[in-house]
C-alpha cells in the first residue's frame, strides 16, 4: 500500500499485519473463523478489542510495536484505540492515500495512526502525507508547529442532553470529568443543538457502506461456497436490497447533513462526545446486530476528521475514551486538544503492562 511505502520512506520499521475483521465491517473487532484479538486489558475475560482494526489496537496496547495504521469507514481506527486505551486519529477523507487498501466504501474510507501518545499520532499523520518529520510552519495541516499552544479560549460543543442516557455511568462519569478538565484549561463549553441524532448519522452511514461494500464484493458475498464471517455476509447483503434511488438519495443525504452542521457548528471550534458508550464487553456478550459506533459515524457521514484520547477508566480497569471532533482537514486543531487534554490527565494514564 502507498502508506506502507510513505512510512519505510520516512524510515520507520514495519513489523508486519495485524487481525482484523473480515473486510473490514465491524466494530467489536470480532473474527468467527481467525478468532479474536485479546483485549489486553483484561487478561480473564475476553474482551471486545474494538474492530475493524482490533489487531493494531491490541499490538499497540500490549506494546508489541510503537503504533499501527488502520482503516476508518465508520470507526474503525477510533473504536480499537478507545476500547484499548489508546490515542487514535481518523483523518480526513482524501488525506492519506487508500491505494493498495482493499476498498470497503470509496466515499467513506480514509486511513490513520494508532499510537500511545498524541504526538506520535501527529509525527504518524505527518509521515502518511508524505511530509518531512520535522513538519513545515508552512503546511496549513501540519500539528506540530501549534500542538502545545493550548486550548485557552476554544468553544467546544459537548453532548446534547438527549444523548446522554445512551451511555454507560462510568461512561458517562468519565466524560463529564473530561469536560471539567478542558474548561479548567481554558476552553468554553457550550450546549448547541444538533440538527440530528447520533442515530439518524449511524444509520446513514450503514447504507452507504452496505451498498458500497456490496458493489466492491458481490462475487465473494453471493457464492455461498466462499467461507466468511456469516456477520459481515449480512451486512453486505443488506446493500443488495438497496436500489440505485436509494443509493443516490443517502449521497444527497450525506450533503445535506454536512451543510446541516456546518450551520450548527458555526463559531464552533469542535464537538467533544464519548468514543463509545460501554467500555469493552466480555465477546461472549456480543450482539452482532448492534454496533458500537454510536458516536463515530457521525464524522464519517460529516466527512470530519476524529481524535480519540484515552480519558479514564472503570472499576474494573477499563479504558475509556473521549471522541474530539472537528471539520474536515482539521487534524491540527484536534490533536492540539487532544494534546492539552493528554498532558493534563498525564499522571492518570495507565498501560496494561500497570495492572
Amino acid at each position: 500500500a502507498a502508506i506502507v511505502q510513505r512510512l519505510l520512506a520516512a524510515g520507520m520499521i514495519v513489523l508486519g499485519k495485524t487481525h482484523t475483521v473480515e473486510f473490514a465491517y465491524g466494530g467489536w473487532g470480532t473474527n468467527e473463523h481467525l478468532g479474536t484479538p485479546w483485549n489486553p486489558w483484561d487478561l480473564q475475560t475476553r474482551r471486545t478489542p474494538g474492530g475493524s482494526s482490533s489487531g493494531s489496537g491490541v499490538a499497540t496496547a500490549a506494546g508489541l510495536t510503537a503504533a499501527a495504521i488502520g482503516t476508518d469507514t465508520g470507526g474503525s481506527v477510533r473504536l480499537p484505540a478507545a476500547f484499548c486505551g489508546l490515542v487514535g486519529l481518523k483523518t480526513t477523507v482524501g488525506l492519506i492515500s487508500t491505494e493498495g487498501i482493499l476498498p470497503l466504501s470509496r466515499t467513506l474510507d480514509t486511513a490513520g495512526p494508532l499510537t500511545r501518545a498524541v504526538e506520535d499520532a501527529a509525527y504518524l499523520f505527518n509521515a502518511l502525507r508524505g511530509m518531512p518529520a520535522a513538519g513545515s510552519s508552512q503546511d496549513p495541516l501540519d500539528p506540530l508547529p501549534r500542538l502545545r499552544a493550548g486550548v485557552a479560549g476554544m468553544r467546544l460543543a459537548v453532548l446534547p442532553e438527549q444523548e446522554r442516557e445512551q451511555l454507560d455511568s462510568e461512561v458517562l462519569a468519565n466524560y463529564d470529568a473530561s469536560l471539567k478538565v478542558l474548561e479548567q484549561l481554558g476552553a468554553q463549553l457550550l450546549d448547541i443543538p444538533l440538527p440530528r441524532s447520533f442515530a439518524g448519522y449511524r444509520d446513514a452511514v450503514a447504507v452507504l457502506i452496505s451498498t458500497e461494500g456490496y458493489a466492491e464484493l458481490q462475487a465473494i458475498i453471493d457464492d455461498d461456497s466462499v467461507s466468511m464471517d456469516r456477520h459481515v455476509r449480512a451486512r453486505m447483503r443488506a446493500g443488495a436490497r438497496l436500489s440505485a434511488r436509494d443509493y443516490i438519495l443517502a449521497l444527497r443525504d450525506k450533503q445535506a447533513a454536512q451543510q446541516e452542521m456546518a450551520r450548527a457548528m458555526d463559531g464552533v471550534d469542535a464537538l467533544l462526545t464519548p468514543s463509545t458508550s460501554t467500555a469493552a464487553i466480555p465477546v461472549a456478550e456480543v450482539d452482532e446486530d448492534v454496533t458500537p459506533a454510536y458516536f463515530t459515524r457521525a464524522g464519517n457521514l460529516l466527512d470530519w476528521c476524529g481524535l480519540t484520547v484515552p480519558n479514564g477508566y472503570t472499576a474494573t480497569g477499563l479504558p475509556t475514551g473521549l471522541l474530539i471532533n472537528a471539520r474536515g482537514q482539521a487534524e491540527a486543531l484536534a490533536l492540539r486538544i487532544g494534546w492539552a487534554y493528554e498532558q493534563a490527565t498525564r499522571e492518570q494514564q495507565r498501560t496494561p503492562q500497570d495492572l
